[in-house]
């Protein structure tokens, strides 16, 4: 999932990760895109394994006004747009985390556009959850989208 609505584009000058005053953040309507996708994923009675998310407040937010489970810091979905990162390393870094999932589990990744286009080939809107499936051998095959109500 790409994280809700949060205005603006890339990150300010002084950016610190585990500042979020020195980050781009959710709006309120960010923040209501959130819940309001929570509560139709709750309603389809989806049980999630865990969720993981990018340490970026934008996105920590967004994983917990979904209001689904804990939420689980995970950097291998933190950006690395604007060279905060290597597009490579974090990608193999997430394939080698599904590698560990279980048959069955169902896991919500919060992260960024770059990190969800990097792995699934899909540029995301704001709040938007691609759906895929990784095999054995670490293909990615996505079976849908879902937009926040």
């Amino acid at each position: 999932m790409r994280h809700a609505s949060a205005p603006g584009f890339g990150d300010p000058e002084g950016f610190t990760l585990g500042n979020c005053k020195t980050q781009r953040n959710l709006s309120a309507a960010g923040r209501e895109e959130a819940r309001a996708l929570g509560k139709a994923i709750r309603s389809q009675g989806v049980q999630l394994t865990a969720i993981f998310s990018s340490q970026w407040c934008r996105c920590l937010d967004t994983a917990q006004e979904l209001n689904l489970g804990k939420v689980q810091a995970l950097p291998a979905l933190n950006s690395f747009f604007q060279g905060r990162g290597s597009s490579a390393d974090q990608t193999t870094a997430l394939k080698e985390h599904l590698a560990t999932l279980q048959p069955g589990d169902k896991v919500l990744y919060v992260t960024h556009q770059v990190n969800t286009t990097a792995l699934t080939g899909v540029y995301p809107d704001s709040g938007e959850v691609v759906l895929f499936r990784s095999s054995t051998t670490g293909e990615i095959t996505v079976i849908g989208r879902l937009q926040s109500p």
